[in-house]
């Protein structure tokens, strides 16, 4: 026991303070093909920024919505959905996100493959999964979640994966090409309550990934067809991706740690922390948490030995800080 408490004492004195986290969301609905469908892309894009403003309350300028058709709702949709509007969106959050940030960006409408290329189809030139692995290339040290609900969507997998990202897609292949439900389950799932399968009061990518999957299945089953869509989640970097990802498993570990935002902290009640202290210590624990995720997440490229050791480290400072919790709520 004296050598885990000197081993956390070592690991509290010598660790650099966490910088704070911001989220940048980029929500794409692309070319329409015609007005249901481009009805059906709009309410999910649209009750998905919803939930990033009212939900994870962030801020306008961290939100850009880009449609083909903005008179759908000019308020909200920050302008057409065309290269040349998503690259800019790209660029200007690449040139404001701080080493810490995350950014997500969120596909909806159709995809296609020409047996060379996968796209996503725009009104205009198409952006090709090659495309945006140059867009995104700009975030070096942020993490990175890239969302593709359309059809053919899979090989965005492999074309996108690498260091600090994780990737979503409606499909396991290019040659899944027809119409997609996961987009509308994976939007669905931030309101759900049956998706926060923890109970922690808030969805993370790999549950909203967890309870759309099932909820397409479901949907098939139902109908009695023929499953034509299959979800695929990567974010161990080895562009393979998986259909069952887990928070024990390579695909599916960080993901448990990536949300749309940061929702306010409340306390176990479910009371919104208002004191400072307790703010803080919340806040810590949080980055607690991440840090193991991120562990976690490159635990095959570690000696066993030594992986095991900074996780005894972070797994005992994170029930010291659970304890100060604890202690300050029952002090309130």
């Amino acid at each position: 026991m004296r050598t885990i408490v000197t081993c956390v004492l070592l690991l509290l004195a010598l660790a650099a303070p966490v910088a704070a986290q911001d989220t940048y969301v980029l929500v794409v609905t692309g070319l329409e093909g015609d007005a249901e469908h481009g009805t059906r892309f709009f309410e999910w894009a649209s009750k998905l920024v919803d939930t990033v403003r009212n939900t994870f309350q962030a801020p306008a300028e961290r939100i850009v919505f880009l449609g083909e058709k903005p008179e759908r709702d000019p308020k909200k949709i920050s302008g057409t959905s065309t290269r040349q509007s998503i690259e800019k969106a790209i660029g200007d959050f690449a040139g404001r996100a701080r080493p810490t940030d995350v950014m997500v960006v969120v596909l909806f409408g159709h995809g296609s493959a020409d047996g060379s290329d996968v796209r996503f189809n725009l009104p205009g030139p198409d952006l090709t999964a090659a495309d945006f692995a140059k867009l995104l290339a700009r975030f070096q040290t942020q993490r990175v979640v890239f969302i593709d609900t359309t059809s053919s969507s899979g090989d965005f997998v492999k074309a996108l994966a690498g260091p600090r990202r994780t990737i979503l897609t409606a499909t396991r292949s290019a040659a899944e090409k027809y119409d997609t439900q996961f987009g509308g389950f994976f939007v669905e799932a931030f309101g759900s309550d049956a998706a926060d399968t923890n109970k922690d009061r808030r969805v993370s990518m790999l549950e909203a990934f967890n309870y759309a999957r099932g909820q397409v299945l479901r949907s098939f089953e139902k109908q009695g067809l023929l499953v034509t869509e299959h979800a695929l989640l990567d974010d161990d970097g080895d562009g393979a991706g998986t259909q069952e990802p887990d928070a024990t498993k390579p695909d599916g570990r960080t993901a448990a740690t990536l949300y749309l935002g940061s929702p306010p902290l409340t306390t176990a009640s479910g009371a919104i922390v208002t004191d400072p202290a307790l703010k803080a210590l919340y806040e810590e624990r949080l980055a607690l948490e991440r840090r193991i995720g991120e562990l976690n997440a490159v635990k095959g490229a570690m000696p066993p030995e030594k992986y095991e050791a900074e996780l005894e480290k972070l797994a005992t400072e994170l029930a010291l800080k659970n304890r100060d919790i604890r202690q300050r709520e029952d002090k309130k």
